[in-house]
Formats: structure tokens, C-alpha cells, sequence
């Protein structure tokens, strides 16, 4: 299955018999500082449930669901299963809940977060995921023109550059794919 992220955060909101659900769909990277800024921005809300996708350099994949005081089971977990169920990783999707004076049940609520959450995700501009590595190349200096050539043709991040007696060395950051195809390119101009 492809994997999808986001680079942005994300808002919908759904009401439910009087309740609002506020649901942020946040980049892993900024999801706990988003948690805490939106329980100082929203004190008076009742709940501030939260799911997340992680994966781990060994592609392990860490996920969790928080219900914040709901009934066990019926907010963080059926979020998750929308993260799940959409191939999502590396991000985390937070749903605010101010309480309308009405109970919802345990099926109500679980359709009522697993709703917030999706409407947040169709919201988004989801993008494949692609694990980013760093590598360091080498090649001599006739070669350095052509080499920064076809990293710039595979938009590749030049992270450093050193220079050598023999020739110059570039720390490069990218998608594996791309990284792989900088080194067929390098054998290429090997064999010139």
C-alpha cells in the first residue's frame, strides 16, 4: 500500500448534535507543540483527542490514540483507523470537542471523531511519502559540473560541499529512488 503525508496542518470541523468537533490534521514534526498550543488556545473545550502515525528509520511503524476522557474506545481509535484505513503516516490529527448538551453514545461518538478526522484529511493536500537520506558522493573536478547538474535535474538538497585533492565531495539529501539514480549517473561518468 502507498503511504501519503502532508506538509501543512489541515482544519475541518463537524457538528454533532450541538457539539463542535475542531479536527487539525498536523506534520508529525509539529504535532505536540500544535497539541499544546491548541489546549491553551481552547481551555474551555471538553476534550482533546488525538491519533498518530509514525515510522521509524527500520520502517516500523508507531502509532497511538489518546481519547482524552472520552469513553475508552470511542474517539482516538476509530481516528486511528481513518489514519490506517488512508495509508497516512508521519502526522498526527487532533479534534478539538466543546460538548453541545447532548450525549451521543458510544457509536455517535466514534462516527462523530472518525467524521472530524476524515473531513480534515479531504481537506488536505496529501503527498506520497518518500523516505529522505543523506549520502555523500564523490567525483573528480573535471567531472563537478556535470555532477551538480544532474543533482539539480533531480532536485536533490546539496547539504555540504568539500573539496578534496582529488576532486570535490557533496553531502546530498533526498527520496532513496532519486539518491539511487545520482549513483548510476556517477558510475556513468566513471566509465566517460
Amino acid at each position: 500500500m502507498a503511504l501519503y503525508t502532508v506538509t501543512n496542518e489541515t482544519y475541518a470541523e463537524l457538528e454533532e448534535k450541538k457539539s463542535r468537533f475542531l479536527a487539525f490534521l498536523v506534520p508529525m514534526d509539529q504535532f505536540e507543540k500544535r497539541l499544546n498550543e491548541l489546549k491553551a488556545e481552547h481551555r474551555k473545550a471538553n476534550h482533546h483527542v488525538t491519533a498518530f502515525r509514525l515510522i521509524h528509520d527500520d520502517d516500523q511503524i508507531e502509532e497511538g490514540a489518546k481519547d482524552d476522557g472520552e469513553p475508552a474506545g470511542t474517539s482516538g481509535m476509530p481516528m486511528l483507523k481513518v489514519l490506517i484505513g488512508r495509508g497516512l503516516i508521519n502526522l498526527g490529527v487532533i479534534v478539538v470537542r466543546y460538548f453541545g448538551g447532548t450525549k451521543l453514545g458510544a457509536g455517535g461518538l466514534a462516527r462523530a471523531y472518525s467524521g472530524a478526522a476524515s473531513k480534515a484529511i479531504d481537506a488536505a493536500d496529501l503527498v506520497p511519502w518518500q523516505r529522505i537520506l543523506s549520502e555523500t558522493v564523490k567525483c573528480r573536478f573535471d567531472q563537478m559540473s556535470d555532477l551538480e547538474r544532474q543533482v539539480s535535474l533531480l532536485k536533490l538538497e546539496v547539504q555540504d560541499r568539500q573539496f578534496t585533492e582529488n576532486g570535490a565531495e557533496l553531502t546530498v539529501q533526498g527520496p532513496l529512488k532519486r539518491l539511487e539514480e545520482l549513483n548510476e549517473f556517477i558510475l556513468k561518468l566513471d566509465h566517460l
